[in-house]
């Protein structure tokens, strides 16, 4: 039986201000005089200079004003004893120096005020200095209370589906052999070492799409449509199953250096293709067996508890895919988004951190953030592609 209990900090919501049903009017009408006004007259006596008190107003401004916070009934649901305080702080402090930084002093003031202004300090300086930084939960157990750090890296609603058809095509343009050769490289790594799913393996959730998809194509009835499905279907087994032959030869990893440090720059589209090459290479040496899934959310974590019906898997919209364009990629994205729509969450690479006493993990979300820009770019590059062989 789990006794812990979490209470999840920065949650503050702003009050809306009343506003008038209508504007009041600020003056009345203007009545004429009896007579005409005469005018005053000048006098050489000046009017006695007036300033407000120097002292109050320099004490006004330094004046500071502590910050009424919501955190304060978080903090409140846990049961109050020196030894809860005590916990409170030093789970602090080590959290504290995790981070680098420097927590304000609040133990003189009165609980609950004391540790609800800790904390509301210690999240806004996270904000500004810890990249993914997500968000602080109190921890309150029969044993001791401490706090607990989540880092999670922000996928958005991306689908990070790399189209393998352009790269296919690139292969038979002898103007861009040599671009493709360095993409074959970038893409062994993806498949070998960072573990992307290929829409080929069976036990791909897109190789599902596609077998579903097409089991939906010789159950309906013949249309126009139907043989443009089918030649788009061949085309994605056909080409998907020889890049797959390619980019599984290790040797592509083995020259990958090789191919970079040989690759000359003559155009946009070199650039951006060396760009990328480069970066993969980088996340390959500094992370050789680092996979996208190293940080996924684990299914019996207990600080996850949601069902997994209800959350989008990673492995669901990050994989290869034949194309993203033409008439069956519009068609499996509709089923995707259909599907999407229908779940509560994510997954997303989390980091959870907790401060207990124990060894603190020394990890962060570096080689994910660097590794998603790698995929957004790879993608964009790919689907923009055009080939230029006559």
């Amino acid at each position: 039986m789990n006794y812990a209990n979490n209470y999840y900090i920065g949650n503050n919501q702003t009050t809306q201000r009343k506003t008038t049903k209508a504007v009041t009017q600020t003056t009345q009408r203007v009545r004429p005089l009896d007579a005409k006004p005469q005018r005053c007259k000048r006098s050489s006596e000046r009017q006695t200079q007036i300033s407000t008190c120097g002292d109050v107003a320099n004490g006004f401004l330094k004046t500071s004003f502590l910050p009424r916070l919501q955190e304060t009934k978080t903090v409140l649901a846990c049961q109050k004893t020196a030894k809860m305080e005590k916990d409170f702080y030093c789970s602090l402090s080590r959290l504290a120096k995790h981070y680098d930084i420097v927590p304000m002093q609040t133990s003189h003031y009165d609980y609950p005020y004391n540790m609800a202004l800790a904390l509301w300090d210690v999240e806004e300086k996270l904000k500004e200095r810890v990249l993914n930084w997500q968000e602080i939960r109190l921890v309150q157990d029969r044993k001791k209370t401490y706090l607990i750090s989540e880092e999670k890296y922000d996928t958005g609603t991306t689908l990070y589906y790399i189209p393998i058809e352009p790269l296919y095509q690139m292969l038979h343009d002898r103007k861009r052999k040599k671009n493709a050769q360095l993409l074959l490289s970038v893409c062994s790594y993806l498949y070998h070492i960072a573990n992307i799913p290929y829409f080929r393996q069976e036990e791909s959730y897109l190789y599902w799409m596609y077998q579903m998809h097409e089991d939906w194509l010789e159950q309906d009835d013949v249309t126009d449509e139907t043989e443009v499905y089918k030649r788009e279907f061949e085309k994605a087994e056909l080409i998907g199953d020889c890049i797959e032959q390619k980019i599984f030869n290790n040797i592509n990893l083995q020259v990958f250096e090789q191919r970079l440090n040989s690759f000359k720059n003559r155009d946009v589209f070199d650039n951006d293709c060396w760009y990328i090459a480069c970066s993969a290479f980088s996340l390959y040496t500094e992370y050789p067996h680092a996979t996208i899934f190293r940080n996924a959310p684990v299914k019996d974590d207990p600080e996850n508890e949601q069902d997994e019906n209800e959350t989008i898997g990673m492995e669901k919209y990050i994989s290869f895919i034949s194309h993203t364009k033409g008439c069956l990629y519009e068609s499996i994205s509709e089923s995707i988004n259909n599907e999407f729509n229908e779940y509560g969450s994510m997954e997303e690479p989390t980091i959870y951190k907790c401060f207990d006493g124990n060894d603190i993990i020394q990890s962060n979300l570096d080689f994910e953030s660097r590794l998603f820009l790698l995929l957004d770019n790879i993608c964009s590059l790919l689907y923009n592609y055009k080939t230029t062989r006559k």
